[in-house]
């Protein structure tokens, strides 16, 4: 639990660097660290996929379109926002925060045998995965059949951020 408010605490506290950040090429960088450490929070909650995604969706191709992008603008705010925007947005931060730490707090124990999930989805996919889908490995059977959709999304999306990467970084005379 304590490495988890410790995640917490830097993504706020880089959410917030970032709000306040003039040059743009080290915002882009300081979102990377952001997804970063969020595919570090997805992995210590036990949610591998998520993390996969977060670290090469989000830290990986997110990052690189951010910094190719800010290659072909300015560096630099021309007119910074006052600050009291600034302000604003860093109190819209700490809200979130406290809203996901509340609804946190309702939450059942991590690895908790009598919650939900393993009270009902668990054990049947455990149990009858292989019988309905047919597929012999749990884990396949649960990405590609029950959760078709969702990997079908994800895969979608990193195809897309990849497509944009290369429409991005390619040279005009190509």
């Amino acid at each position: 639990m304590a490495i988890d408010i410790l995640l917490l605490l830097i993504l706020v506290i880089i959410a917030i660097a970032a709000i306040h950040m003039k040059d743009l090429l080290a915002c882009g960088v300081l979102l990377g660290g952001y997804s970063l450490i969020m595919a570090v929070l997805w992995t210590n909650l036990n949610a591998v996929d998520v993390a996969f995604t977060e670290a090469s969706v989000g830290a990986g191709i997110t990052t690189v379109l951010l910094i190719a992008a800010i290659s072909r603008t300015k560096r630099r705010e021309d007119d910074p926002s006052p600050f009291r925007h600034k302000v604003q947005m860093s109190i819209i931060v700490l809200a979130s925060t406290a809203v996901f730490v509340f609804a946190l707090l309702d939450a059942p124990n991590f690895g908790d045998p009598n919650a939900p999930a393993n009270q009902h989805v668990a054990p049947r996919y455990i149990h009858e995965s292989s019988h309905e889908t047919g597929v012999l490995n749990m884990v396949t059977a649960v990405l590609a059949s029950y959760r078709g959709y969702d990997t079908l999304g994800e895969t979608t999306v990193i195809f897309t951020a990849g497509m944009c990467l290369v429409m991005l970084l390619r040279r005009k005379n190509e």
